[in-house]
């Protein structure tokens, strides 16, 4: 971090009093630091002690005559390395995800062109709610880099997700974001990595008219796309038949078989991540029949030979291919889900596999929520409820950590 630039936005949570020991990690890791105090986070925390920190003057007010009159708004974005925003309330995130720019803070990250990175801090109600949710889905495919929040109890007294993430966990996300050869609002620590992520079902003919299918809707595969090019990565995603609109700035193969998914994911190595999102029909009909099946009577019985799909997550973790360096599967179980999901992951031969109970009633398949369960060769990590979303964000974070274990290791 040595000689960067850290433009610093503290928003108006309690969490703010942490932002000042993130100030004083960045300035001991030789990067220089300018603060921006939002109308709320100086109720919190005094312009004076980001000034005595930062050992630079602290902002706050977009009608400054002497600094408007040098387009303040405009230099203090053009000057940064990373524009930091921590804590990142709601009502500032909605405020980033709408465009408006009614006060010193919104005007910059509106007029700026650097990366943005920000720590939500908020009640777990408020982070939960619908809106915020699609702020934080706008957010991100818009580029904007997260770190956090944290799951812990909070200074209102109620537990769950809110907490702004700590300053040691902020400060790594900085350096990962930094630590790039790639500029622009996109860099992030999957920068100059390729990404392959299998979504939704796959339909396998019986006749022209009907298939075998699965209850997928997409959802995850989809937001784990979002998240892999939010942080920076070249995302392929090969996508069965969904109801859902493409993600942007990725490049989307559609497919309607299992062979076909198969074809387009070997299509698409060499990948440094492969995630195989995808609940692909493990059985096809042996023989398709040319024209539509038609019952012979009333009360009837037809019978309907099988034959296996391909192993789409096992073809891809081989050895003699060009192997992924990270490849993850999902299970989707009814019964037993660690016992079966740790099984699948040795069979396969995967590194991750993250398993989720999809028995009807828990809303899994086709819902914007899940509950997984990560099942690593180190052991099995139990993750809380949250949105979809979350899940891909978070799980992506993990892999770009992992690939960068692995480089060091390597080295």
């Amino acid at each position: 971090m040595q000689n960067k630039r850290i433009l610093l936005i503290v928003g108006g949570g309690i969490a703010a009093y942490k932002s000042l020991e993130l100030v004083r990690r960045l300035k001991e890791r030789g990067a220089s630091v300018r603060a921006i105090l939002t109308k709320g986070g100086a109720e919190f925390v005094t312009p004076l002690s980001f000034s005595v920190l930062t050992e630079e003057k602290a902002f706050a007010d977009l009608f400054d005559l002497k600094d408007e009159a040098e387009i303040g708004h405009i230099r203090l974005s053009r000057e940064a390395d990373l524009i930091v925003v921590a804590p990142a309330t709601a009502d500032l995130l909605a405020k980033m995800a709408q465009g408006l720019a009614d006060d010193l803070a919104t005007a910059v990250l509106l007029a700026t062109d650097k990366r943005v990175l920000a720590a939500p801090a908020m009640n777990v109600r408020m982070w939960q709610h619908p809106a915020t949710r699609r702020n934080i889905a706008t957010l991100r495919t818009d580029g904007i880099a997260f770190v956090g929040p944290d799951e812990g109890e909070m200074a209102c007294g109620e537990y769950g997700l809110g907490r702004m993430a700590e300053p040691a966990a902020i400060l790594d996300a900085i350096a990962g974001l930094l630590d790039t050869k790639t500029t622009g609002p996109l860099a992030g620590p999957l920068s100059g990595r390729r990404v392959l992520i299998t979504s939704g079902p796959t339909h396998e003919p019986i006749d022209p008219v009907r298939y075998l299918a699965n209850r997928s809707s997409g959802k995850q595969g989809h937001a784990l796309a979002r998240a892999a090019s939010a942080l920076g990565a070249e995302v392929t995603l090969v996508s069965g038949p969904v109801a859902l609109p493409d993600p942007p700035g990725v490049r989307v193969v559609r497919v309607e078989t299992a062979h076909e998914m198969l074809a387009a994911t070997l299509a698409a190595l060499p990948a440094d991540i492969a995630i195989c999102a995808a609940a692909v029909a493990d059985w096809r009909a042996a023989d398709e029949a040319p024209q539509k099946l038609k019952k012979e009577r009333e009360g009837g019985e037809a019978k309907l030979l099988l034959a296996q799909n391909p192993d789409i997550l096992a073809t891809l973790a081989k050895p003699a291919l060009k192997r992924p360096r990270l490849v993850i599967g999902f299970a989707a179980e009814t019964e037993n889900l660690i016992e079966n999901a740790s099984a699948k992951r040795r069979a396969k031969g995967a590194d991750w596999i993250v398993a989720n109970d999809v028995w009807p009633g828990t809303g899994a398949m086709g819902g914007d929520h899940t509950q997984i369960h990560l099942i690593t060769g180190a052991g099995v990590e139990d993750w809380p409820p949250m949105s979809k979303d979350e899940m891909a964000t978070r799980l992506l974070a993990r892999a770009a950590d992992a690939l960068s274990s692995l480089r060091s290791a390597a080295e």
